[in-house]
């Protein structure tokens, strides 16, 4: 049965996102094994997602977590005889709702983490946000983990906005891209600006970017910046 589950596609999405979970490592977003990254399985209701508990030196595709959209483990996949992530519910229902989505990330990096805990949005005020972000990245409701609250937040948060970070109040840092590759960099991305907007603030009052010099920006690193512009998320 395991082999007739394990097309092409799923195993694409496995090594991509086994590979995947190292940047968090990386770039410092996670500490034991905190954090999760999960990918779409494209033409198919399915998802690949880290398995819950595991050390970061031991995630190998074949034990990451074979989840439907509905979050349920699929039976007699690789890895099914592990528990999946505990945001796995939240994962789920991020994908079930937002089709254009290929990838979801959760960390709990440090600066982002601290704005989350202030419930406060971290303001565009440098151009690498209005770049990435389009605008600021916004506060969502705190929520318990466990069920679906946690993804609801995330989707009632982004849905029609064009970040695609958002800081869970008193939690932690979620991303939403095009696929798990995209989710990750939105990732560092947000843990970057963070850092700098704090750092920024330290020294004296912000300096807001203007609306139409942010559509700008964000219009040119969309749609013009780099060797193959892909356009936004949605």
């Amino acid at each position: 049965m395991t082999s007739e589950l394990e097309t092409a596609a799923v195993r694409h999405v496995r090594e991509r996102v086994a590979a995947l979970h190292a940047e968090l490592v990386r770039y410092g977003l996670v500490v034991w094994t905190g954090g999760n990254v999960s990918g779409r399985v494209p033409g198919a209701d399915l998802f690949v997602i880290k398995p819950s508990g595991v050390d970061y030196d031991d995630l190998a595709p074949e034990n990451m977590i074979l989840c439907t959209l509905d979050g349920v483990v699929v039976p007699g996949s690789l890895g099914s005889e592990r528990s999946p992530s505990s945001d796995t519910a939240a994962h789920a229902y991020v994908y079930r709702n937002l089709p254009e989505v290929g990838g979801v990330v959760h960390t709990h990096s440090t600066y982002a983490t601290a704005w989350a805990a202030r419930a406060e949005a971290i303001p565009c005020v440098i151009t690498a946000m209005a770049d990435e972000f389009g605008g600021e990245i916004p506060v969502g409701p705190f929520a318990i983990i466990g069920d679906d609250s946690i993804g609801r937040g995330i989707v009632q948060t982004l849905n029609g906005h064009r970040s695609r970070a958002v800081l869970m109040q008193n939690h932690g840092v979620f991303t939403i891209g095009r696929d798990a590759r995209d989710a990750v960099k939105a990732a560092v991305m947000a843990e970057d600006v963070a850092r700098t907007v704090h750092i920024a603030r330290q020294g004296g009052p912000l300096v807001p970017i203007p609306p139409e010099a942010v559509d700008r920006l964000f219009d040119r690193y969309q749609n013009v910046y780099g060797q193959n512009p892909e356009g936004t998320l949605a």
